[in-house]
């Protein structure tokens, strides 16, 4: 199934009690799991909800919302019961100050699960410039303040001589999106620390260095596309001189329409990903909240769908997941089964 067809919002929202008496989760109950997050994993997570519901258990498909990493993680660790998901789906690792949230509201004991792997690419399409980019080009043309001082960039010739003299549009993740995060951490963060002074900086004072070196500029030259990455592809497709940020994976299942942009003289590829030769290379995890393991039907059996599929020639490969080395997907079998609890002195 496309990408296109199994991006359908189920925006339902559950509105079942918990029982009387005071044992939290233990006494709620639900038909259906319910999972929120992140855009890149939700095909995945789709996926495998459909492939749980045909396989005879029994089980009402799982109800699957995009709502971004950042707005899923919210939404997880608002308590337990079942008005609250039973998974969030994340492009990037949990927060230390998302986790205390998850805490302060009961939801203390989280099962973390790495799926697979993804990259943040950047992409055109066919006959666009190809930009030969660099983690520090992107920093000079989306940063609001590079270097300490407004943006004031119009051109990518503006960026590097070397770019044609044509406006920067850049199509990308609104801010509650773990995509958003990656381009913060692993492309513009690494580009600002390209240079000595900013580089300092993150010593001398982190929150400045934070400041400078992550927030994107909100002129016009960097569109939020929202949580919805096949409307990003539609954009380039009208637009061959923009430029989209999404995960891997569209790219892949759009490379008919599009090209992706090299990053540090690298292209964007599976087998780059793979490596981690790709600046853009980064893990996928759901978040299991443990509370429901036995009071939601399914949800174990759920987490199990996945650890059949992620392998290599697996479902999810298929669908343009890139699989994770052996030992990764070890671990991960290991917690799918044992639902061991996430450490969270090991989180930032």
């Amino acid at each position: 199934m496309s990408r296109k067809s199994i991006f359908v919002l189920t925006s339902a929202i559950m509105s079942t009690a918990l029982l009387a008496g005071c044992g939290g989760a233990q006494n709620a109950s639900r038909e259906q799991i319910r999972v929120v997050g992140s855009s890149t994993v939700f095909p995945f997570a789709k996926a495998v909800a459909d492939s749980l519901t045909k396989s005879g258990t029994g089980f009402k498909s799982p109800i699957v919302e995009t709502n971004g990493t950042g707005a899923g993680m919210k939404l997880f660790c608002a308590g337990v019961g079942a008005s609250t998901p039973d998974i969030a789906n994340a492009s990037r690792r949990i927060k230390k100050s998302e986790f205390e949230d998850c805490a302060k509201n009961g939801v203390d004991k989280v099962a973390e699960i790495q799926v697979g792997l993804d990259g943040i690419a950047f992409a055109e399409a066919k006959g666009g410039f190809g930009l030969k980019l660099t983690q520090e080009d992107v920093y000079k043309a989306l940063a609001a303040n590079p270097y300490g001082k407004p943006n004031t960039t119009k051109t990518w010739k503006d960026v590097n001589p070397a770019y044609p003299a044509e406006p920067i549009l850049v199509y990308g993740p609104p801010s509650s999106s773990g995509t958003r995060d990656a381009l913060k951490e692993l492309i513009l963060v690494k580009g600002c620390d390209a240079n000595a002074e900013m580089k300092a900086l993150k010593d001398s004072d982190k929150e400045k260095h934070e400041a400078i070196c992550s927030e994107v500029r909100s002129d016009g030259a960097y569109v939020d596309s929202g949580e919805n990455d096949n409307l990003i592809v539609q954009k380039l497709e009208a637009n061959p001189k923009a430029i989209g940020i999404f995960g891997f994976s569209y790219l892949e299942e759009n490379a008919d329409k599009l090209d992706g942009l090299t990053m540090n003289g690298v292209t964007p590829t599976y087998a780059a990903i793979s490596d981690f030769s790709y600046p853009g290379a980064r893990p996928l995890y759901i978040y299991v909240k443990l509370a429901h393991l036995d009071a939601i039907k399914g949800l174990k059996e759920y987490v199990a769908e996945w650890a059949k599929h992620w392998s290599k020639g697996g479902l999810l490969s298929k669908q343009g997941m890139v699989v994770a080395p052996d030992d990764v997907l070890a671990g991960s079998a290991k917690t799918a089964s044992t639902f061991a609890p996430l450490d969270p002195s090991t989180l930032k």
